[in-house]
């Protein structure tokens, strides 16, 4: 395992982490770095029961250990397990600004999916199979794909009423599609981990964010938050990723192995969408008595955002075309299997 490259990025890490990560180098335990908080229902739902369904399904053999702090910045998570800093890492494909995750766009674009577990099984089954996802994740193995509930649009400015009442807003976005469709609306945008939001919603430093419904709560949004547009599919998604070094993979036992596969893969992309989906509603219900007008967008706002989204699409479609896959068809397959039209 090459758990001491990348000095400079465990540097910040207390003597205390370290020692418990030099420690798991000897250890019969894989490491795995975690960047949401620790009460995130990503990680006391999806992480922490996948860890223990790894150690019951390989008998003891093959424990993972989540650290309590990450072993770098959200971006960076990919690349600390693709080249050994950690063991596992999950993250957001939109954190990565280059090309490689070209295909798992399929995975952000508007009106994919109602229910972040139609979204999740679909994606597993579209990306992770005709669109060969573990071809783009070189240096690892792919253990797990999901996305999360409809993406919102969450203001404190004004209801968008009409396609101009985006112009001007600073909206912070995760990356990736939604960053340009939101663009195209005249919104500035900021790229930040969710962790900052508040603090900058709180500054008015940004006017909104996209999220799903549930991080008005997770990450206590709800009294800089006025407006909250929903759209049918989700005005954008997130398409995510749960991946473990290549070298740790091929170190494992085939019959350890395919017992993590039974609970990794499509397991895991249905865990994880139920997990966003019971996390969305509870968020609707905390949310019900503050001070935050829910509202389907108005067909004129619904209308602009089709039209833009065909071009992302269209785009997308072409250079996924430029590599050998037909992502015209993948797509149509996606809302298919989600029951969504676009």
């Amino acid at each position: 395992m090459k758990h001491l490259k990348h000095l400079s990025i465990l540097a910040g890490l207390t003597a205390g982490t370290l020692t418990g990560f030099t420690a798991a180098a000897s250890a019969d335990e894989l490491v795995l770095s975690s960047w949401l908080p620790p009460k995130h229902p990503v990680v006391t739902g999806v992480i922490e029961p996948w860890a223990e369904q790894v150690a019951d399904a390989t008998e003891g053999r093959v424990t993972v250990r989540v650290l309590p702090k990450p072993l770098g910045p959200p971006p960076a998570h990919y690349d600390l397990a693709a080249d050994g800093v950690a063991d596992i890492t999950y993250g957001l494909h939109s954190f990565t600004k280059d090309d490689r995750f070209l295909r798992s766009r399929i995975g952000q674009f508007s009106f994919i999916a109602d229910t972040a577990t139609d979204g999740s099984k679909a994606y597993w089954n579209v990306y992770g199979g005709t669109l060969d996802a573990q071809a783009e994740h070189e240096g690892t193995k792919l253990l797990g794909l999901w996305v999360h509930g409809p993406g919102m649009f969450h203001n404190n400015q004004r209801k968008i009423e009409s396609a101009d009442d985006f112009s001007g807003l600073k909206v912070r976005t995760p990356g990736g599609y939604i960053a340009g469709l939101s663009q195209d609306l005249g919104i500035t945008t900021q790229f930040m981990g969710p962790g900052e939001v508040y603090e900058k919603l709180s500054r008015g430093v940004i006017d909104g964010v996209t999220f799903p419904m549930e991080a008005l709560q997770a990450f206590n949004l709800t009294d800089h938050i006025k407006y909250s547009m929903k759209i049918p599919g989700g005005i954008y998604n997130t398409s995510w990723f749960l991946v473990m070094n290549e070298d740790v993979w091929d170190g494992i036992s085939a019959e350890d192995q395919a017992a993590i596969e039974k609970v990794s893969g499509e397991a895991l992309a249905e865990l994880a969408g139920g997990v966003w989906d019971g996390a969305d509603t509870r968020g609707a219900a905390y949310i019900a008595d503050k001070d935050i007008e829910v509202y389907d967008a108005p067909a004129p706002v619904l209308a602009k955002i089709k039209e833009l989204a065909g071009k992302h699409e269209g785009a997308w479609v072409e250079a996924v075309s430029a590599t050998g896959f037909d992502g015209a068809a993948a797509l149509s397959e996606f809302r298919v299997q989600t029951s969504v039209s676009n």
